[in-house]
């Protein structure tokens, strides 16, 4: 990614240096829009839905006459939503922009439809030789290859390529191509039973990504009261690798990029990434399991965290969750909120990143009214009012 889009950059940049991303970008992306803004140019970050699609016509009004690249996945690494593509090449198109997609997560299942301008794409996600990139650039699209270059390959790249490792990255994505539709189809049904039963089977989910426009492979939900690390923990014990853009999982405790712009719950989250070759035996167990993972998470969790709150004026509630991380304070809210009468508020205290994100969510999730925040002393205030 780094590597197209600085040639693109370099290719058009007597255009101009404005750069448009959208908010769920793979981090890759977001860093080397950042790169040129720090060198002086800029960039626009075009945002999402609740679902994590971008829309045309946001990334439309976003073209300038200075731009020089615009950037879109063609779907999403963390919950699966496929995004418009060919529409947005067309809109760029129409105005003389190129368009860069990030094939990653969706070669594997068929080409990309439109009228891009560049691709990139990575081997190991289909099976390939893990190591080997794929960037393509349409004929008649200026590019530039940044770096150290040679009279190697025409000046595109340096030195000498992995030759046998670039075949077998060609040969392995024309054999899942073969057989593409009909396992996406056997997929699409497995990950389609998740969405359905992971809420019914545990209660405070929030299954999120389109139902529809997505990969065949990918489900996401996130658990309320849930420490994703230690759910993600629990699961691998019972035999089920599964990944997280839960903030519990990184080592800076900051909610995942996608799931903040789409504006959805971040605690507990859970993504799994079904394989070729995975059979519904596989799915019924885990579909066993979780249930009493999660379960497990929570009832550790609730020992642990007694409630801290005093009464205000105005039958309000302040909750103390300063120091805590995700989910206590969302654990401790949920906990007092039916202490309080209709109409009455409850005000959390966190200085935790994710709270900004996760109380809003729950909110939504429980018919509660969010009103907003304020800054504290320490951290920040957040004010909820009971509507139910």
């Amino acid at each position: 990614m780094h590597t197209g889009i600085a040639g693109a950059l370099a290719g058009r940049r007597r255009v101009g240096r404005h750069l448009i991303v959208s908010a769920v970008e793979h981090s890759s992306v977001l860093h080397s829009a950042e790169a040129l803004v720090a060198e002086g140019g800029s960039s626009t970050e075009v945002p999402v839905d609740r679902t994590g699609a971008v829309s045309v016509a946001a990334y439309a009004d976003s073209l300038r006459s200075d731009t020089a690249l615009a950037c879109l996945q063609s779907a999403n690494h963390e919950v699966g939503t496929v995004q418009p593509v060919a529409e947005v090449a067309e809109a760029c198109r129409a105005v003389g922009v190129p368009l860069l997609v990030d094939a990653a997560q969706s070669l594997g299942w068929g080409q990309v439809e439109g009228a891009w301008s560049l691709l990139t794409a990575s081997a190991h996600k289909w099976g390939g030789p893990a190591g080997v990139g794929l960037l393509v650039v349409r004929k008649g699209v200026r590019f530039a290859a940044q770096g150290p270059v040679d009279e190697r390959e025409s000046g595109r790249a340096p030195g000498f390529e992995n030759i046998p490792a670039v075949v077998a990255a060609a040969a392995s994505l024309r054999a899942v191509h073969a057989e593409a539709a009909q396992e996406a189809l056997r997929l699409r049904e497995l990950t389609e039973r998740i969405r359905a039963r992971v809420p019914k089977l545990v209660p405070g989910v929030d299954v999120v990504g389109d139902p529809v426009r997505r990969l065949p492979g990918i489900v996401t939900f996130s658990c309320l009261y849930v420490d994703g690390e230690t759910l993600l923990h629990e699961l691998d014990r019972a035999g089920f690798s599964v990944s997280s853009g839960s903030s519990c999982t990184s080592s800076t405790l900051t909610p995942s990029h996608v799931l903040k712009a789409m504006g959805v719950l971040s605690e507990g989250n859970v993504r799994v990434s079904l394989p070729r070759g995975a059979t519904e035996e596989d799915v019924e167990r885990f579909l066993a399991v979780l249930p009493g993972a999660v379960a497990g998470v929570r009832e550790k969790l609730g020992a642990q965290t007694p409630v801290t709150a005093v009464e205000e004026e105005s039958e309000s509630l302040v909750v103390d969750a300063l120091g805590k991380r995700c989910p206590i304070p969302v654990i401790e809210l949920a906990k007092v909120i039916g202490d309080v009468p209709v109409g009455g508020t409850v005000k959390v205290l966190s200085d935790d990143e994710a709270a900004r994100l996760d109380i809003p969510a729950w909110c939504e999730m429980r018919g509660q009214e969010y009103v907003g925040e304020e800054r504290a002393p320490k951290g920040t205030a957040y004010l909820i009012r009971r509507a139910t």
